[in-house]
């Protein structure tokens, strides 16, 4: 298996002024509360993880969860307090200021809730900008920066200047300045959060497009549960620094870790989330003539299946069978995780 991309090993992010101290006399054991008696707050609590090349990691938690402060450690906008932190396997805590540079300028995009676009530039000087600070020619930078008009779908856009866009458009040339440095890793910190809900839609199924194409290496903060799942690979949840249960969304929704992850996902529609093939079982005796593929959503096979007295077959890309789903299996799946039903 290749090397991930991100890796975290016990990472600590404490504020206040005696924090390492402290850090090193708890040997690892940070209890917030203790912490914060002695005037310091823990913004992330012995974190540890991996990401790997064109995954998308979604981190989410409610507001002061610590998932900001952890991607801020991870770009090193903020300095961690212990633990390492390894980019393609280079220590960042350890790289000097000019190297840090190099890195965030040719590896890393970073995307913020705030469009941070400069006023008096038009949308195609605002995608130039980042690359004429590398140095590339005037010329050059247009030319890729029109690229990226095109990519994010801004075409007949470009000289228009921030205040004549929406803010979904705004978000458009945010998203397509971070890309035009090529990153291969993008960081995104609540990137839709400020626009309204079926802008906000639209960017989601707009960035999975991008992110099928480009397949960069992604980490993606949110507060929203429901874009968590559209979205991620993988979900980081938080609460008070700590990473309570990292997980396919499928497993997190199915199998909880803990009593603060159950209450995120017990109003979540299952049938929406959940494939056949994250409910099915082994078994492929006594099988109606039904078929469905192990990659259908629930919700779009379940009427075909609960009119099947017998198990459905689920069959594979190649049309084998490699398991099979039962109308009860669909009922307990779908009403079985439900508030009322627990």
């Amino acid at each position: 298996m290749s090397e991930p991309v991100i890796k975290c090993e016990n990472v600590y992010k404490i504020f206040g002024a005696n924090a390492e101290k402290m850090l090193k006399d708890s040997n690892g054991n940070v209890d917030a509360k203790t912490f914060q008696e002695n005037g310091c707050i823990v913004g992330v609590n012995n974190a540890s993880f991996e990401v790997s090349k064109g995954e998308m990691l979604v981190v989410m938690g409610l507001s002061g969860s610590g998932k900001s402060t952890l991607l801020r450690c991870i770009s090193r906008l903020t300095d961690a307090t212990g633990g390492k932190i390894f980019i393609e396997g280079q220590d960042l805590l350890q790289l000097n200021n000019k190297d840090l540079i190099d890195l965030r300028r040719n590896k890393m995009g970073m995307v913020f809730q705030s469009f941070a676009l400069l006023p008096h530039k038009t949308v195609v000087e605002n995608i130039a900008f980042p690359l004429q600070i590398k140095g590339v020619k005037t010329e050059d930078s247009i030319s890729k920066a029109m690229d990226m008009v095109k990519l994010v779908g801004l075409d007949g856009r470009e000289n228009y200047f921030p205040r004549e866009l929406s803010g979904g458009q705004q978000q458009r040339v945010g998203i397509a300045r971070s890309l035009a440095v090529e990153p291969d890793i993008w960081f995104l910190d609540e990137p839709f959060s400020a626009l309204d809900p079926l802008i906000r839609k639209e960017m989601q199924d707009e960035f999975l497009r991008l992110q099928e194409k480009l397949q960069k290496t992604i980490m993606f903060i949110t507060h929203d549960f429901d874009e968590a799942l559209k979205l991620a690979d993988r979900i980081a949840i938080m609460k008070d620094g700590i990473i309570e249960q990292l997980d396919t969304p499928a497993n997190i929704v199915l199998n909880p870790a803990t009593e603060y992850v159950r209450k995120f996902t017990e109003e979540v529609p299952r049938e929406k989330v959940l494939l056949i093939a994250d409910v099915m079982d082994k078994t492929k005796d006594n099988l109606s003539d039904l078929k469905v593929s192990k990659d259908e959503i629930i919700e779009n096979v379940a009427e075909k299946i609960l009119t099947q007295e017998k198990s459905v077959a689920v069959v594979d890309n190649n049309n084998n069978i490699i398991g099979s789903i039962n109308p009860a299996k669909i009922i307990n799946t779908v009403f079985g995780g439900r508030k009322n039903n627990n």
